[in-house]
C-alpha cells in the first residue's frame, strides 16, 4: 500500500461508484493502472466490496449497538461466531476494555430489538450485554484528493 492506493481508496468510500477514470485522473494516473491497483486491492481482500449506504431512519429501521462481555470461559475468537449466527448483527468489532465486542444491529422496531439481544444473550457465550439505540448518525466526508 502506496499514498496512491491509499488516495484510490478515500476516494471508493466517499463514492464506490466513481468510475476508474475519474478515479485516475484524481489520482494522477491513466486508466489501466488505476484499474489494476484497484482489482489488486480487491483480490488482497483490502477492498472487500462495495455498498449503499443507507439512512436506516428514513428507510423504517432501528439502528443499535450492543456492548457484549464474554462469559470467562469463552474465547474472544468466538465473538465473530456470534455475530454470523444472528442475521442482524451488521457489524462486529471486538475491543479492548471492559467490554468485549460491541454489535451494530439494525432491526425493524423494539420488539424486533428485544428478540435480538435475547439472540445473543441466549448464545450462552455472552455474561452481559448493555444496548444504546442511535438516534442519528454523522459521518466525517472524505476529503478527496485535490479538493
Amino acid at each position: 500500500m502506496d499514498e496512491i492506493d491509499r488516495r484510490i481508496l478515500r476516494i471508493l468510500r466517499q463514492n464506490g461508484r466513481a468510475p476508474v477514470s475519474e478515479i485516475a485522473r484524481l489520482v494522477g494516473l491513466s486508466a489501466a493502472p488505476c484499474a489494476r491497483r484497484i482489482d489488486r486491492m480487491e483480490r488482497e481482500g483490502v477492498i472487500r466490496g462495495y455498498a449503499a449506504i443507507i439512512e436506516d431512519g428514513r428507510a423504517g429501521m432501528l439502528q443499535a449497538f450492543t456492548e457484549v462481555r464474554l462469559l470467562g470461559a469463552t474465547d474472544s475468537d468466538e465473538i465473530q461466531g456470534i455475530a454470523e449466527s444472528i442475521p442482524e448483527i451488521q457489524e462486529s468489532h471486538s475491543v479492548a476494555g471492559t467490554s468485549d465486542a460491541f454489535f451494530r444491529l439494525r432491526v425493524r422496531d423494539m420488539e424486533h430489538l428485544q428478540q435480538v439481544v435475547n439472540a445473543i444473550r441466549r448464545t450462552g457465550k455472552v455474561e452481559g450485554t448493555r444496548t444504546f439505540m442511535v438516534m442519528h448518525t454523522w459521518t466525517r466526508p472524505v476529503e478527496l484528493p485535490g479538493s
